[in-house]
Parts: C-alpha cells; structure tokens; sequence
C-alpha cells in the first residue's frame, strides 16, 4: 500500500479535529477551526454542536461557510439569535466548551496577539484585532489554538495581550476573575504544546518526522519537552477524504 501524503494544513486540521470530544459545543471561525469540528463531527464526534460569533447555534452547513455570516450557516441549525445572546447566554455562562483561536504571537504562557507588531503606537504591521477571541480566550471552558509553528510566533512575550493566555504563568489569571481555562493546547505543524502546571507551554506531542531541535529552532524561548512526548498518528486515509473530498475540494484552506 501506498504511504499516504499529506501537507502542513492537514496535518494541523487533523490533530486539532482529534482534540475534540462528542457533545462538545464549539465556538468556531471559519477556516482551518471550522474544517477541524467538521471533520470532528463526521469521525468520532457525531454531536458535536457548533456555535458562530454571528449568532448561529448547532450549525450544520452544507457546503464550507465563507464567513461567519454566510446564509450556509442557518440552515438545519438548532437555533439564530442575535451577537449579544451568543456571548452572554452561551458563552459568559459557561455554554461552551471550547474555543478555537489563532494569532500572529503565542507566547511562552499563551497569551495571543492579534493586533499590533512593536510598540503600540508606532507598530510595524497592524492587525485585524480581536474581533471575538478576547472573550473567548476568557470565557469559554478550555481553548485549542492552531497556527504554524514558525519563531516569529512564538515569542517569548507578545507584543500586545489581545487575548489571554496565564498571562506571566502562576495564578495570574485566576487572579483577573476570568472563569475560563484557558488554552489547553496549541496545535502546530510540528508538534503539540499543552500548559505545565505554572501555565508555561511545553512540547507534549510532535508530529511525525520532526525532532525537538526543529522545534526548539522555530520557539522563541528554552522549550521544555514533556517526559511523556509521544509521536502523533499520521491522518488517516479516511480523514484526508473527508477533508480533500468533502469539506475543502476546492482547497481553499488546505
């Protein structure tokens, strides 16, 4: 049989889809996160319920949603209201699972900037902001974020707090009165990165082919490997067809 070949993005997909449980309730984006609760929802978490920013609840799109907006997203939901009932009603209570984020800067403790690179004032590059995710990042039960594993996103400190993380480490964030978790784990194309005990993000997981050193090279602080480091499963045949078949033929993410 053919080895089975499959790039970064699917790999990050599938091992963020894998993190899921059956009945978790997400809040998702588009992109990657929404290709990863689909994928979820077709393998080993059939009821799963998804949730939009827009106001959508149990969304089952037919075809992949363009933003959280699109019409795709009401048909066969359980529910539509507005923004404001999504955030207070679902999520501020303490209705959602999880959250899945992303950002230009994670940092050692998983604090997210999405809003400038440099100083404030005079940034280098300025970003889309946080739209949803700093109240995600604060809110929802535990979080999952997904980006590529390259040093000039894993600084060891963001450039600006757009969402929160365990902030210096300790019990900085109980401290802020936040109820979420926090992130859980953040999922890259090399590896797994979940929280230690004082919050700090070490290597738990790579993935297939890649060593620690090429981890450390692409982490902008002394990374920690878990004594327990396993190497991920590889996608299956079953999961790249849903992906390249189903969900992204035209390989808009992926």
């Amino acid at each position: 049989m053919a080895e089975l070949t499959y790039n970064p993005k699917e790999l990050m997909v599938v091992n963020a889809a894998r993190l899921l449980r059956d009945n978790d309730v997400v809040f998702v984006g588009v992109g990657i996160p929404n290709l990863a609760c689909n994928l979820a929802r077709r393998t080993h978490a059939p009821n799963l319920q998804m949730i939009y920013e827009a106001g959508v609840y149990g969304a089952q799109p037919s075809r992949l949603p363009l933003s959280i907006g699109d019409p795709s997203l009401v048909t066969g939901s359980a529910s539509v209201c507005s923004m404001y009932d999504v955030f207070t009603l679902y999520l501020q209570r303490g209705n959602v699972d999880v959250g899945f984020l992303g950002g230009a800067q994670i940092d050692r403790y998983g604090n997210i900037n999405a809003t400038v690179i440099g100083d404030y004032q005079n940034p280098k590059v300025r970003l889309p902001g946080s739209g949803g995710s700093m109240e995600i990042a604060a809110w929802a039960n535990r979080c999952y974020i997904i980006t590529p594993h390259q040093i000039r996103r894993f600084p060891e400190k963001v450039d600006f707090h757009t969402s929160i993380g365990f902030l210096d480490g300790g019990d900085a964030r109980k401290k802020t009165g936040v109820r979420g978790g926090g992130p859980e784990a953040v999922v890259t194309n090399l590896g797994v990165l979940r929280p230690n005990e004082d919050g700090e993000l070490v290597l738990a997981a790579l993935h297939p082919g890649v060593t620690f050193e090429e981890a450390q090279a692409n982490t902008g602080w002394e990374l920690k490997q878990a004594e327990d480091c396993p190497v991920t499963d590889p996608p299956n045949a079953d999961e790249l067809r849903i992906l390249r078949e189903e969900l992204d033929p035209q390989c808009i993410y992926i």
